[in-house]
């Protein structure tokens, strides 16, 4: 197999591993022509029942963002809403394929309305996901961000780089992803153990001190559908994560990798937490579309996720600035600010909204993973056992 079949292959057989029969949505952007045309044909050759492509495109979306109202770009359209509910009944795998094309294509847009989002569609994409398909994003490699990377469009470099990342040049890249999906389970397994109570992320501008729902569970490598389907939400995926306390989060935090966020680059960002809140935002470059989207609902100001990545990532050992969240997330420990993880709490999914809410969950329109960790980070739990290493100079240390 070439890189664009192996990737293929990885998305479909260890990403949501399609099974046959069952309808696929591809959520890609026209700059992945080829690798979407080969996912397709993976999934065909699964079992798939049918495939259906939802195409994006960098320069539409700034006519968009350009020429309609802050209120059209708000306001949810009854038959997407439709669609995403019938999808999800069905049990349809869903796969996106993501990797800008150009991460500026927003420069110079008003921030308001590159930031602005369709919340109920969101939210609705969002419950979707939350236990009742299978789903997985994955970094589709192509020249804008390979210039991105490298400073010119070497392809090819690029390739290399994401097979490295995505276990692509093991002789079974599906078998080894199972394999690491196995180890950072056991992580998971370790740190429930500890029975935590809160998180301390500390190291080179950061000191960020994060609370903890009492009986969390931590994730990591897959899930399980309710079907007992095993998936990978996320390829490549090298953490252990869980929601905490949206109203426990307090400190500094410096986001040590550039952010691609709503077609902007953010770089040089730090954030001041304080009862949970983001309270002040500073940044070299893209401060103001931070603030934007931290503007969009109620919940954006609160965290929805904390995670736990050391220097074996392979990620890490590439040694790259991916800038691409799904790649960059996945080198360090990072947060997230936005929606939490229902499943992270027992009987979560189960719940209504007032229910997690009570428990401390965040409910938001978005997510948005930023990296804390790299060399000299060292991160402690704290928990009935006392206070524990987890992560000491970016090793992993707890047994």
């Amino acid at each position: 197999m070439d890189w664009i079949e192996r990737f293929a292959h990885v998305v479909v057989r260890a990403g949501v591993n399609v099974q046959p029969g069952q309808g696929v949505v591809l959520n890609t952007d026209t700059a992945h022509l080829e690798i979407a045309r080969a996912v397709v044909e993976a999934a065909y050759a699964a079992g798939a029942a049918w495939v259906e492509p939802i195409w994006s495109d960098g320069p539409m979306r700034r006519s968009e963002v350009d020429h309609a109202s802050l209120d059209q770009l708000r306001a949810s359209r009854p038959w997407a809403l439709q669609r995403t509910r019938e999808w999800a009944e069905q049990g349809t795998a869903w796969i996106t394929l993501a990797g800008d094309a150009d991460p500026h294509v927003l420069d110079g847009a008003d921030p308001a309305r590159a930031a602005a989002r369709r919340v109920e569609e969101s939210f609705a994409r969002r419950d979707a996901v939350i236990g009742k398909l299978r789903w997985t994003v994955v970094g589709a490699p192509n020249r804008g961000w390979a210039t991105q990377v490298f400073g010119e469009p070497d392809l090819d470099r690029l390739w290399q780089a994401v097979g490295t990342a995505m276990r692509l040049d093991e002789e079974d890249p599906v078998t080894a992803w199972q394999q690491r999906a196995a180890t950072l389970a056991e992580r998971g397994a370790a740190l429930d153990a500890l029975e935590l109570t809160e998180v301390r992320y500390q190291g080179d501008g950061t000191d960020l001190t994060v609370g903890l729902i009492p009986g969390c569970h931590w994730t990591g490598g897959g899930m399980v559908d309710d079907a007992g389907v095993a998936y990978m939400p996320n390829i490549p995926t090298e953490e252990v994560f869980t929601s905490p306390d949206r109203s426990r989060a307090d400190g500094v935090l410096r986001v040590t990798k550039p952010l691609v966020l709503a077609g902007r680059l953010v770089t040089g960002l730090r954030l001041t937490f304080e009862g949970g809140r983001i309270t002040t935002v500073a940044a070299d470059e893209g401060a103001d579309i931070v603030e934007a989207q931290l503007a969009t609902d109620e919940g954006a100001r609160y965290l929805g996720e904390v995670s736990l990545v050391d220097r074996d990532s392979r990620i890490a050992q590439t040694g790259i600035i991916f800038h691409n969240t799904l790649f960059d997330e996945n080198a360090g420990c990072h947060v997230a600010w936005g929606q939490s993880f229902p499943f992270a709490v027992p009987g979560g999914v189960a719940m209504s909204a007032e229910q997690r809410a009570a428990l401390g969950l965040n409910t938001s329109g978005v997510h948005t993973d930023v990296v804390v960790g790299g060399a000299g980070i060292t991160v402690t739990g704290t928990g009935p056992k006392g206070t524990v290493d987890l992560i000491r100079d970016d090793e992993w240390v707890l047994g």
